[in-house]
């Protein structure tokens, strides 16, 4: 926790990178996901990202580059991280205030222009039913461009809670899977949206670490206080599927990108 700002990313794999405020990050966010697309439309080829709910500030950026600064979304693939599910095999409603691809389909892709939305065939979910379906997709578009996301308080990227009993070559091959929501994976949420913990899902459908760590670039973003810990444990601590976020320092292009308050170091006190 006393790791100061100007010394994180020193002497790890991965880099980190501070922003400003929250909104600040949000703007950075959606310019390096607009980046990715451009890039591959200027070699010929359309984009397949990864990407999260949480952050979600990003979101209306994008929309206001489709709108304003000509960005066209249509032939990008868009692999949503994870859903709640109500049931075996079952997703929450995407009418449910809680669901994910809900909030992607209402703040986002129904804010864009149609002809510069992603086809609805670019629009990837992860099934419960058939979690191979993310992986096919995958393959078909070549491999993941870049993969977005945030961490959570226990270092899960995604829903790929910790498996301290996994080794880290075991854990980075989980693939697509449905998988209990941890503990405090959902009182982190509770706590973030001011609600009784009960209404927070106990089970998901994820992307798995093997996803998540076969895309090209991996762009992890922390915008909330709570984060300044479990970010220097990702950069800093040992690589372990104790700290699933950790795992990016296997990677080659892996990048943290924080908020000032983040970057701070803090006093581990009461108070």
């Amino acid at each position: 926790m006393a790791i100061p700002r100007g010394r994180l990313g020193e002497g790890s794999n991965v880099r980190v990178r501070v922003v400003g405020d929250a909104e600040a990050l949000a703007v950075d966010m959606a310019r390096a996901m607009a980046g990715v697309v451009s890039d591959r439309a200027k070699a010929g080829k359309a984009a397949c990202l990864i990407v999260p709910v949480g952050p979600v500030g990003q979101y209306e950026h994008l929309v206001r580059m489709v709108r304003d600064e000509g960005l066209d979304l249509s032939a990008t693939t868009f692999i949503l991280m994870d859903e709640f599910l109500a049931g075996p095999g079952r997703w929450i409603e995407a009418s449910d205030p809680l669901s994910f691809r809900g909030f992607v389909e209402r703040a986002f892709f129904d804010l864009l222009p149609g002809d510069r939305a992603p086809r609805p065939g670019n629009r990837i979910v992860p099934d419960p039913e058939a979690p191979e379906l993310v992986g096919e997709g995958i393959r078909a578009r070549g491999g993941v461009d870049a993969c977005f996301g945030g961490i959570g308080l226990n270092g899960h990227v995604a829903f790929n809670e910790p498996e301290p009993g996994a080794t880290v070559p075991e854990f980075a091959t989980r693939g697509t899977r449905v998988v209990a929501v941890a503990p405090e994976s959902r009182a982190h949420m509770a706590v973030n949206l001011s609600c009784a913990l009960e209404l927070i899902p106990g089970a998901a459908v994820t992307v798995g670490m093997a996803e998540i760590l076969g895309a090209r670039m991996i762009r992890l973003y922390a915008n909330r206080p709570w984060q300044r810990g479990v970010v220097r444990m990702a950069v800093h601590g040992p690589a372990s599927a104790s700290c699933p976020a950790s795992l990016m320092q296997m990677h080659p292009d892996a990048e943290i990108v924080a908020s000032d308050f983040v970057a701070e170091p803090t006093e581990v006190a009461l108070r």
